[in-house]
């Protein structure tokens, strides 16, 4: 696998080994020593798998007492992935990264504790799965308003299609001290 460091401390694209032929392909999305000689030394507890339609926004998302690490990719489709670095004494505090996640490239973003995320979806649909460090926690969870002025995020889809809850999130300037 090739692992590229970002410009952001801790946050790797990944990119595994495929083995493919006229039967398919072979990859392995996780394993734990090869992960951990990258960077990744950590403990992941909870898997997840969601399914969106075009047009679908997820995000921004973090949890702040109990904040998740997320190894995250696109099995099926391909979504715009967004991180906002909220790490404190970070010298990107306040900035987004983003990359697109392609099933047919099988990339993936690890995303250390300490970041809000979100994506959008590109294709007819997408199957986003992702690890994560700590267990979801309902009471914990926070966001960022996908639609901050300030962060000035070009979901690339037109006519976004975003939950309740999260157009009622709160803009960077009011979660970060």
């Amino acid at each position: 696998m090739i692992v590229k460091q970002t410009d952001f401390r801790g946050l790797l694209i990944i990119e595994p080994q495929i083995f493919g032929d006229d039967r398919g392909f072979f990859l392995e999305t996780f394993q734990d020593e090869r992960y951990r000689e990258a960077g990744i030394d950590r403990i992941f507890v909870q898997d997840n798998l969601s399914r969106s339609g075009q047009g679908v926004i997820r995000g921004l998302h973090f949890q702040k007492a109990r904040p998740q690490g997320k190894l995250v990719t696109c099995l099926r489709g391909k979504v715009f992935d967004v991180v906002v670095d909220l790490r404190v004494g970070s010298d990107t505090r306040g900035e987004t990264f983003s990359i697109i996640l392609d099933s047919d490239k099988r990339n993936q973003l690890w995303i250390p504790p300490g970041f809000a995320h979100g994506f959008s979806v590109l294709s007819e649909s997408a199957d986003f799965f992702y690890k994560c460090t700590e267990y979801y926690q309902p009471a914990d969870e926070h966001g960022i308003l996908w639609s901050d002025p300030d962060l000035s995020i070009d979901w690339l889809v037109s006519n976004p299609i975003v939950s309740e809850k999260d157009q009622k999130l709160p803009c960077l300037k009011e979660v970060i001290d």
